[in-house]
């Protein structure tokens, strides 16, 4: 019976190499080809150990805590989509789902108690059913005859890079370039014996490189001074360069030699010393980050309290040297805490890998909806977002909590408890020392009675007083409001029924209104702005005449005057009104604050479309009797010009 072979099993070095050469060869679509260089694999085994371990963008770092908690965040959020979640967490497929596998296993083995070895290791005899994502097995020795052939035959088809397509490429290079040798050789002897041969330049495309120079930039004709040219002091000075320098090997050569050196050493190192490497090739682990709670005492805070302290030592020592040890008492002593509070211990973290574990477990094993009943439990269940929820637990503050005034363990009083309700005390009626004025809560307030101390009342009556303020102020303002028809309820099946109109319907009528308005309010303006006509950006004021001058004047000259007031009003509304873009800022500036002035002096009046309307019948009806009765024809387009280029020079000013 003859022997079959089945493709597949574990990994080895050696075919790891070949796979990597052969990828680097015929790139990453060529499996078949890369398939037959390696006798036990398949083109589908290759495939999937490039993609699943040899890929350099593989990462294969230990899982921290945080890919841990976003895999299950995910794969509760995707079920069984690894394709997708894997780019998300920047793993494999395979590397995601064996390691979901393995963490719904600790779980379940927490639940259940089981010390239990890890049941997806294999035992002796079992076949791994994955081994393109298990590292490569190391090559024995001993190879058989079928491995060195298989080795042998790889190194010779990669390294023959002459195969025969690349043979026929350059003889057909070669031949190119004699016969373009021969056809230059009889266009030179052709020339010489006085018959000139033009060469028939065929169109290729690109650049030809026998006939032109790429990217060539030819300099203009003539003579230029260099003088005041800009040249590199670091440039090599190829004129002075000596032929030893020439032959020196370049960076990129040297480089080259020192990575074949380092090759050759590591090479050595490994056949050398393979258990010592082996152990140094762990990766480190990576260190949690420290969190630190925020500075809850400020440096105004930290004087305050150091400038108390001054003053109580100075009150004492004053108090000691008039020999009084009554009013010792009194002061507050700061220099020894009698009783030091341990420093608490930062509350105990949740494990959120294994909870997220058990919350999968729950939606794995629940049964069919179907038969209704509640849904399964989940323990903080976050559906938010892509990415878990992080909660960062930081150390408790200790600074803020005294010896005396902080809750304590064994019962003892809260603050403001007289002295006879302190547990173990003999009677209520004994009377306590006199009590502390202790500002900043540090010494013991067994004797402490808030009748006996001023500062406190005051303090609970400021507390007290401060939050009747914030309380909202009374609504005693109520309005009653009649409505001027009665409802008859009786006639309700005649009154037909209340349309509610459409909000687009509303929308429109509002915008149609605000149209009409702006329609309106353009007509009263004046008909440069209407038409929209080239006004001019600053207003001369000089054509207007001194009111001193005004007595002294004509009809016509002052019905003239009248005219040019109200036109130069007129150009001073549009201008403050609708400002035209200005070149220069500082003079647009100025034209609007003289408008301005200008109107604060001479109001505009608006008038109402009537009157705008008989004011232009009456104008028209004047210009028709002046037309008649001056006998005036038709202006021609040029007088017409002449007219207007000097009565607009008298208004506009020239920029």
């Amino acid at each position: 019976m003859p022997r079959i072979m089945i493709k597949g099993g574990v990994w080895r070095n050696t075919e790891d190499e070949i796979l990597k050469a052969a990828v680097m060869k015929y790139g990453k679509n060529s499996w078949s080809r890369i398939a037959s260089l390696l006798h036990r694999k398949s083109a589908k085994q290759c495939k999937a150990r490039w993609f699943e371990w040899l890929d350099p963008s593989i990462k294969k770092t230990e899982w921290s805590r945080e890919e841990d908690e976003k895999l299950l965040h995910l794969a509760k959020l995707m079920p069984t989509q690894w394709r997708t979640i894997a780019p998300i967490i920047g793993r494999t497929a395979a590397q995601c789902l064996e390691r979901y596998e393995y963490l719904l296993d600790q779980a379940q083995k927490k639940e259940e108690g089981d010390d239990m070895d890890d049941p997806r290791k294999l035992k002796p005899g079992e076949i791994d059913p994955n081994p393109e994502t298990k590292p490569a097995r190391p090559d024995p020795k001993d190879m058989d005859e079928d491995e060195l052939e298989m080795l042998s035959e790889a190194r010779a088809r990669l390294a023959n890079t002459q195969g025969k397509k690349a043979k026929r490429k350059a003889r057909e290079k070669q031949l190119e370039e004699a016969r373009r040798l021969a056809a230059l050789q009889k266009r030179r002897e052709l020339r010489a014996a006085g018959i000139a041969v033009q060469q028939k330049n065929k169109r290729k495309r690109g650049i030809n490189y026998n006939t032109e120079i790429p990217f060539e930039k030819k300099p203009a004709l003539g003579f230029y001074d260099t003088s005041n040219e800009e040249i590199d002091p670091h440039a090599a000075d190829f004129s002075q360069l000596k032929k030893n320098q020439q032959n020196q090997l370049s960076r990129q050569e040297k480089e080259e030699i020192e990575r074949k050196k380092d090759k050759q050493k590591l090479k050595q190192r490994k056949e050398n010393d393979m258990p010592a490497n082996m152990m140094n090739n762990e990766p480190a682990r990576k260190r949690s980050k420290l969190v630190l709670p925020e500075p809850q005492i400020s440096d105004k805070e930290l004087q305050q309290v150091v400038k108390l302290g001054r003053a109580s030592e100075a009150a004492r020592e004053i108090a000691l040297e008039g020999g009084i040890h009554t009013t010792d008492s009194l002061l507050a002593d700061y220099s020894l805490t009698p009783n030091t509070s341990v420093t608490p211990r930062t509350p105990a973290a949740v494990d959120r890998v294994l909870q997220e574990a058990q919350n999968v477990m729950a939606l794995t094993h629940v049964d069919t909806p179907l038969k209704g009943g509640i849904n399964t439990e989940l323990t903080n269940a976050d559906f938010s977002s892509i990415v878990p929820t992080s909660k960062v637990l930081a150390t408790p503050n200790t600074v803020l909590s005294t010896p005396f005034r902080s809750q304590r363990v064994d019962g003892s009083p809260a603050p403001f408890n007289t002295p006879g309700s302190v547990a173990g005390s003999v009677t209520g009626s004994v009377v306590g020392q006199t009590p502390l004025r202790d500002r900043l809560s540090i010494n013991p307030e067994e004797a402490l009675d808030p009748s006996e101390t001023p500062i406190i009342q005051k303090q609970a009556k400021d507390q007290l007083r401060v939050k009747f303020d914030s309380l909202p102020a009374p609504k005693n303002d109520f309005e009653i409001v009649i409505p001027e028809e009665e409802i008859n309820e009786g006639d309700d099946a005649n009154t037909a029924m209340e349309i509610v109109e459409d909000q687009a319907d509303i929308d429109a009528k509002k915008q149609q209104a605000i149209l009409e308005q702006q329609k309106l309010e353009l007509a009263k303006r004046s008909q440069v702005i209407q038409r929209n006509l080239p006004r001019p950006l600053e207003v001369n004021l000089n054509i207007l005449r001194p009111s001193n001058d005004v007595s002294n004047l004509t009809d016509q000259q002052k019905a003239e005057e009248l005219i040019k007031r109200e036109m130069v009003k007129m150009m001073c509304y549009d201008i403050l009104k609708n400002p035209q873009p200005h070149i220069n800022p500082k003079r647009a500036q100025t034209a609007l604050n003289q408008a301005s002035n200008y109107l604060e002096r001479h109001p505009y009046e608006e008038f109402e479309e009537e009157e705008m309307e008989s004011a232009k019948e009456i104008l028209k009806n004047e210009m028709q009797v002046v037309k008649e009765g001056m006998d005036h024809g038709e202006l021609s387009i040029d007088a017409y010009s002449t007219v207007w280029e000097e009565c607009s020079a008298q208004v506009f000013k020239k920029n």
